[in-house]
């Protein structure tokens, strides 16, 4: 539907801009709702500490001050809405301390981070994660997705303490807490005991969308046998009920085929493009090589980022892992830098930086390099780094420009430090989205670099 795709979450932590992603917020509501889809499982209010983790990009970043503040704006421009309903209902994810699980103890074998154990104490664990939450729960907030890490050896959708004692009664927490993707099943190896621990917990909802028919049986079972009380049972309705009826699913206006022209609007279009601008950080500007100028001779552009969509966009994109290729419309950032040039300025693209031998000198190169798309634990990384086809591109692009650009396209801060010195500007792009034109707007001067590393990085 060429729905507008604007940067992940970590590069709007970059932009600092609370009215910006509040706006963001807002108009992807918009588009969520005219296609008759109410329910958001945004904003992630996680504190990501080890970059290593697959979801660090769903993230505001480490900054727990940012995360609470750019989370409430999220949350507030979600909601938002003119009616007495919500536009679209927000989620708060992932309670509690996803973002502090340590590297190599992950429960599932595929992963090294996702579905790992936190080791903070109560206190750390309250200081740097809790405080996102109980700024949103403060604001509104009527839906919280439990994480599926591990405190004081209990698994999150499990910890009683945490969901019913902290989150419901200390928080004041009215609204109903879901599952994440099966998480409950992962509480025991049995089906019938996990769910009766979750529920009893504090869980409200649980996402198992194609066992229903076997849940529902165990529930039965449950209440017959006393497991898990009417009561519980009821709490968990009643606060699933209020927040469908303040969401306005039974009396709200059903979508029309004319309300879809907010989809991929114009004014979207441009939001986004502010949007990419504002989250460039500059890393290195030797020599004061940034802004380039429209005008200049010659530019040669290459890298695995520079003409692809589903790269800038990463994962969560038209599939759960993304897609790799121009699947989706938009603006690549080659496209960007061609439509920013002088008439005058040549400006030649080839993907893996086979110019002819015999072609002038370029005056700049630029190596768009990027992290293939990658979504929740397959995207844990021992070592996040530059490709061997990036490196080898950024190599020949040195070899054929007098200046040389390298614009990282990334969920996350790459390995570099080994390189950096033979560059002359380096440029955080994050996963910027569908607008592209963005990132050639701050590289050419019409609009200022202004983006804040979100999270640390070592170069």
């Amino acid at each position: 539907m060429g729905a507008t795709i604007f940067p992940q979450a970590i590069g709007l932590g970059a932009s600092r801009d609370a009215d910006l992603v509040r706006r963001v917020a807002t108009a992807t509501a918009d588009e969520m709702a005219a296609t008759g889809i109410y329910w958001s499982y945004s904003p992630n209010l996680d504190v990501p500490q080890d970059t290593r983790w697959g979801k660090t990009y769903e993230t505001f970043g480490s900054d727990t001050a940012n995360v609470t503040q750019l989370g409430a704006a999220y949350l507030a421009g979600t909601q938002e809405s003119s009616t007495h309903y919500f536009n679209v209902l927000a989620t708060a994810k992932h309670f509690l301390g996803g973002g502090a699980m340590v590297y190599g103890t992950s429960r599932n074998k595929d992963f090294k981070i996702e579905e790992g154990t936190i080791t903070l104490d109560e206190q750390a664990l309250r200081q740097d994660h809790l405080t996102p939450f109980k700024k949103a729960v403060s604001d509104g907030l009527q839906a919280v997705m439990v994480g599926t890490a591990t405190w004081n050896e209990v698994i999150n959708p499990a910890n009683h303490y945490l969901l019913t004692d902290v989150l419901k009664k200390e928080l004041g927490f009215s609204g109903f807490v879901v599952s994440d993707w099966y998480a409950i099943y992962e509480i025991t190896s049995d089906k019938y005991q996990s769910m009766v621990t979750g529920i009893n917990a504090g869980v409200d909802m649980v996402m198992t969308p194609f066992d229903y028919k076997e849940f529902v049986a165990n529930m039965q079972r449950a209440l017959a046998q006393g497991d898990i009380t009417k009561d519980r049972l009821d709490d968990a309705v009643r606060r699933i009920l209020t927040v469908k009826f303040e969401t306005g699913l039974f009396d709200r206006p059903a979508p029309t085929a004319d309300g879809l022209s907010v989809v991929g609007s114009q004014q979207h279009k441009d939001l986004a493009r502010q949007a990419v601008a504002e989250s460039q950080v500059l890393l290195k500007n030797a020599n004061d090589i940034l802004p380039l100028s429209p005008s200049v001779g010659s530019i040669i552009v290459a890298g695995s980022g520079a003409n692809n969509l589903g790269r800038q966009s990463g994962g969560w994109t038209v599939e759960w892992q993304g897609v790799d290729g121009n699947w989706i419309p938009g603006t690549t950032i080659l496209a960007g830098i061609k439509n920013t040039v002088s008439k005058s300025t040549q400006v030649a693209y080839n993907l893996d930086a086979n110019f002819p031998s015999a072609q002038q000198i370029a005056d700049v190169g630029i190596a768009v390099v990027s992290e293939k798309p990658y979504a929740e634990g397959w995207g844990d990384n021992a070592n996040p780094r530059l490709s061997d086809q990036d490196l080898i591109v950024i190599k020949k692009l040195k070899k054929q420009s007098e200046k040389l650009i390298v614009i990282i396209i990334s969920g996350r801060p790459l390995e570099i430090s080994p390189y950096i010195s033979n560059w002359d500007g380096v440029v955080a792009s994050w996963l910027p989205g569908t607008e592209g034109q963005g990132v050639a707007d701050v590289l050419f001067g019409l609009k200022p670099f202004i983006g804040k590393l979100p999270i640390r990085w070592n170069y």
